[in-house]
């Protein structure tokens, strides 16, 4: 039973050595790229992380829109995604829809 535990170990040590040396993990970094933060854009407790003071990350923005919380969109559409009341999102943090 040990010697089956001990290839089923080599086994995945090989499959993790060959994804980092086909570039598995470039290429998780390249769409990263492809993103950007988007403040000012993400409802109550959705956002992906920066919500400001008294939160921590993820999902802890307090109102809807809350400008200093931010989201990832694709790279490029911040700026023009439809929001109420004449919001726009932002790539720096904004001093708008902050809880109290």
């Amino acid at each position: 039973m040990s010697t089956k535990i001990a290839i089923s170990a080599a086994y995945l040590a090989g499959v993790v050595a060959t994804a980092l040396t086909t570039g598995t993990i470039a290429t998780g970094a390249a769409q990263a790229q492809e993103k950007e933060k988007c403040y000012g854009i993400s409802m109550a407790g959705k956002n992906d992380c920066a919500a400001g003071p008294g939160t921590t990350c993820a999902g802890t923005s307090k109102v809807d829109y809350q400008g200093n919380a931010w989201t990832y969109v694709a790279k490029g559409t911040c700026t023009t995604v439809s929001l109420p009341d004449n919001r726009m999102g932002s790539l720096e943090p904004l001093q708008r829809d902050l809880p109290s």
